[in-house]
């Protein structure tokens, strides 16, 4: 079961990386949160302790403030969890821009994920997200082809419907993603992610991957990579 002192930091932390508090934004007291969450001053000192580890507030005798530079990103559950809330993957002042959106023959692993005949062509859409000056994250998102023809935004480079692709999907076919699987591993940044990050060749990075689907099979499969910095976690319950 999930603690109090988990529920308290967790929602700090969506907020936080939801964009509705913002750096330097002031934090409500130990004695407010203990109100609000029916809580003790004990517990809400260690869920800001663990938000203070993430990076994400820092205290001062003043109070507790959102981190001017934050350190925790948005996991793929995350995203997906506000594409249901809002109808967009992207936080409150998070901005994505495509580098690519077409219909080519995919990598054959991703071809096996989608279950089609290799020479066969997938949706592919490159992005980076970002938040003022700092990159976030680089993506490619891999679509059946058969999407494409249905939602037109698939294969657009315009910025202005670009975390919107799931609801738009669901408007025009009906389908809805209900289950996710997700995978990441830390490696080195290769020639064209440190070009589209602006960081160093072999950089430290942390890569994963994520398979979303309906009861109809796979809608998508999403690869990533968060440049050296970023923490990124996820809340689960075993009950």
């Amino acid at each position: 079961m999930t603690t109090r002192t988990e529920q308290i930091a967790e929602h700090f932390r969506a907020l936080i990386r939801d964009g509705d508090l913002k750096p330097g934004d002031r934090l409500p007291t130990v004695r407010e949160i203990a109100a609000e969450f029916s809580s003790t001053g004990p517990t809400v000192r260690q869920a800001m302790g663990w938000l203070r580890v993430e990076g994400s507030i820092v205290t001062t005798q003043q109070g507790s403030y959102v981190a001017d530079r934050v350190k925790v990103s948005s996991s793929s559950q995350d995203r997906l969890m506000r594409a249901s809330r809002t109808a967009s993957v992207l936080a409150e002042g998070e901005t994505t821009r495509v580098l690519a959106a077409e219909l080519i023959v995919p990598p054959l692993y991703v071809a096996e994920a989608f279950d089609i005949e290799p020479g066969d062509q997938a949706c592919r859409r490159e992005y980076v997200t970002g938040k003022g000056s700092q990159r976030l994250m680089l993506a490619v998102d891999w679509y059946p082809a058969t999407l494409a023809a249905a939602v037109p935004s698939l294969l657009s480079t315009a910025p202005g419907k670009a975390g919107r692709v799931l609801a738009d999907i669901t408007e025009a076919t009906g389908r809805a993603i209900t289950s996710g699987r997700d995978a990441v591993k830390a490696r080195t940044a290769d020639e064209r992610e440190a070009s589209r990050l602006g960081i160093t060749l072999g950089s430290p990075v942390l890569a994963g991957a994520h398979a979303w689907s309906d009861d109809q099979g796979l809608i998508v499969f999403g690869e990533w990579v968060l440049p050296e910095g970023l923490d990124v976690g996820w809340s689960y319950d075993l009950t």
